[in-house]
């Protein structure tokens, strides 16, 4: 673990320009220092690179959609700073939001092609998720929470944790959606102090609207609300 850490590090130095740095006893020093540091203290490079404004190159995304992944950041970082959380939460949470739409107007096929069949199998405008999570965990993001956030951000999860549950609602309540605009506000208002509640509300709408299309829904939907429902009872 000191090991990977260490390379860690030294990876950032070098692409921060460091790796010829003159001192190269204090680089040592600092190297030494960082590698003992327990990697909660730390996000991973890729959701650091996202933070500093810099995103994949495979990023797949129309000017729209980086905004709409701009305020759902901005939510959950707002949410986040009010329940609590510390400093390192916040930067997951804002992360997930800058990472939960990259491949969102990437080909549906191309998408599917690089899926395992179990996700593979997903509808076409679902994969954007799942296949955004395949490409961070291949870049060494070893998060689990967030990477199930992100693959499923749109459909829900029975395993999300408060991050997921806080992204699939994000990722409905920003305030740049226009649809149900007043309801979306109330909801806003109410978070993050009413969580749970709100998160259940805007399931039950997603759901709903799917049933009024005469649309699918899937299990892991189904398997979400369920979840959700047997909290509250």
């Amino acid at each position: 673990m000191l090991e990977a850490n260490r390379l860690a590090v030294q990876k950032k130095l070098e692409s921060a320009g460091l790796s010829d740095y003159p001192f190269r006893d204090v680089k040592c020093l600092l190297i030494r220092a960082l590698a003992r540091m327990p990697p909660s203290l730390a996000v991973h490079a890729s959701l650091q690179a996202l933070l500093n404004g810099r995103r994949p190159t495979w990023t797949v995304a129309n000017d729209q959609r980086l905004e709409h992944m701009e305020r759902v950041a901005r939510l959950l970082d707002a949410w986040a700073v009010g329940l609590g959380l510390s400093e390192r939460e916040v930067l997951r949470w804002r992360a997930a939001g800058l990472a939960h739409d990259l491949l969102r107007d990437a080909d549906q096929d191309e998408l599917r092609s690089h899926l395992p069949p179990t996700l593979a199998s997903f509808p076409g405008p679902i994969l954007h998720g799942p296949a955004a999570a395949e490409r961070l965990r291949i870049e060494g993001l070893e998060d689990g929470e967030l990477l199930t956030a992100v693959a499923y951000h749109t459909v829900g999860d029975a395993r999300f944790g408060r991050l997921g549950r806080a992204l699939y609602a994000a990722d409905f309540l920003e305030p740049g959606r226009t649809f149900l605009s007043e309801w979306r506000e109330e909801r806003r208002a109410r978070m993050p102090a009413d969580f749970d509640r709100v998160v259940r509300e805007v399931a039950a709408t997603r759901i709903r609207n799917l049933i009024e299309r005469q649309s699918r829904v899937l299990p892991q939907t189904l398997a979400f609300w369920n979840s959700m429902a047997r909290e509250a009872a």
